[in-house]
């Protein structure tokens, strides 16, 4: 690979990658990273928790009982499986949303991010397809793309996956004889789109996979975090042979821990394992110990509620700056969660107009980051997980003035594209998640 007109060599190893290179690349979301950290910047771009609500003085009690009671172990290797201390407290986890799993189902990985990559290289040959939401995970989008899957979307509205486009893109992918590995849901509060999957339509895409021998990987960092009333139970809960369970303390902890898990059936367990110690020998035990210390000698659940009403709060700060500065602009309203999915006017661009609102000091994620086709430019993905509310509505504000003038600019001189609107079924403005 040689720098334009200079004859130099930039990477001299460029020949030498694998074909799958080819597919790791940096996020929209990444790339966000430098400008939205600038103090002046209203950052409504990162799913970055709000850990300050933490209790840090429990935290640092936890941290100090682990180091003096079992310092050497805590700076040792450990199980690649896991610490099954820890993996006692994440059966009490996963039985707030009706999971019922042994301490031997459980693989403790480094952050669900991990997990999601072991279940990706246990599956995905290349040219093989992966189902997944219209739009879904950046992270999930470069996972699949690093082992060179074919990511094929399925619209979704307000409430979640549409069963019957589920079974039209499976019958097209069966006709053109393409394989398809597994279906990738966020069933709760869905990043980015902050829709919630409906009871109903659980069983029925459950069936759907049953019948058409396709696996589920059940994706669930927010499941714990609803505002109002909880989600409906986990895939995982109702069918344990067709569904890989993934779970984080990220969201409802910490991420800088690093610390998720994976629950999966017996056969694919035992490779998950493997696959583990192939690539790290074994998860942080310092990071197992501390989270198992915390959540035996603290209130969990009360942290959580804390949690929650922290993102309710903010929640209601952007959903009521839209209603003021964006009345007419359709947008998701997520029952938990971090993040709303906005609508553009038709002819604006998310990505083109991102310069823009740089310029205004606020940041979002453009709409494109979600898809692995390229679509979602009329899309944009906000969060309202980190920001306090007042900034929330200052951040709403500049926002508002942004795409003022850019539909001023379309209405005197047309759209610079004509793109056909993506997820078209999220465009109108939805009721309330159930």
């Amino acid at each position: 690979m040689m720098s334009p007109g200079s004859g130099i060599s930039l990477d001299p190893w460029f020949d030498n990658y694998a074909d799958r290179a080819a597919g790791l690349s940096a996020s929209e979301v990444r790339a966000l990273f430098a400008v939205a950290s600038r103090p002046e910047v209203v950052s409504l771009a990162g799913g970055m928790p709000f850990v300050a609500a933490l209790p840090f003085d429990k935290v640092r009690s936890s941290v100090d009982s682990v180091l003096a009671t079992q310092g050497a172990a805590a700076l040792q290797y450990g199980s690649g499986q896991g610490l099954p201390r820890l993996r006692e407290k994440i059966r009490d986890v996963m039985a707030e949303e009706g999971i019922r799993a042994g301490v031997d189902d459980i693989v403790v990985t480094t952050g669900s991010q991990q997990g999601l990559d072991l279940v990706a290289k246990l599956f995905i040959n290349p040219g093989d397809a992966i189902i997944a939401e219209s739009p879904s995970y950046v992270g999930a989008m470069g996972v699949f793309r690093s082992y060179q899957a074919r990511v094929e979307h399925v619209e979704m509205d307000d409430h979640g996956m549409i069963p019957e486009a589920l079974r039209e893109r499976i019958e097209q992918l069966r006709d053109a004889q393409v394989p398809v590995k597994f279906l990738y849901l966020i069933p709760n509060f869905q990043n980015p789109a902050g829709v919630t999957l409906s009871a109903s339509r659980r069983v029925e895409i459950l069936d759907i996979a049953q019948d058409n021998g396709i696996l589920i990987v059940e994706d669930n960092p927010y499941g714990l975090l609803w505002f109002d009333s909880p989600p409906p139970q986990a895939l995982r809960s109702v069918d344990d042979g067709g569904v890989i369970y993934l779970g984080s303390f990220s969201k409802t902890f910490a991420p800088g821990l690093r610390v998720g898990w994976v629950v999966a059936p017996h056969g694919i367990r035992e490779k998950l394992v493997l696959a583990s110690e192939a690539a790290i020998l074994s998860p942080s035990s310092f990071a197992q110990m501390v989270l198992a210390e915390y959540f035996e000698s603290h209130d969990w659940k009360a942290q959580i509620d804390i949690f929650r009403g922290v993102y309710r709060e903010r929640r209601d700060a952007m959903t009521n700056a839209l209603s003021s500065y964006l009345p007419d602009i359709a947008h998701t309203n997520p029952a938990g969660g971090f993040y709303l999915w906005l609508t553009l006017p038709e002819g604006l661009d998310s990505k083109d107009m991102l310069p823009r609102a740089i310029t205004e000091l606020v940041a979002y994620t453009p709409g494109t980051a979600f898809f692995a086709n390229g679509q979602g430019q009329r899309h944009l993905r906000l969060a309202f997980c980190y920001p306090e509310p007042d900034f929330i509505t200052e951040g709403i504000r500049r926002l508002a003035r942004v795409i003022t003038e850019e539909r001023e600019l379309v209405d005197t001189f047309g759209p610079a594209s004509s793109e056909t609107p993506v997820a078209a079924n999220l465009e109108s403005p939805p009721p309330e998640v159930s």
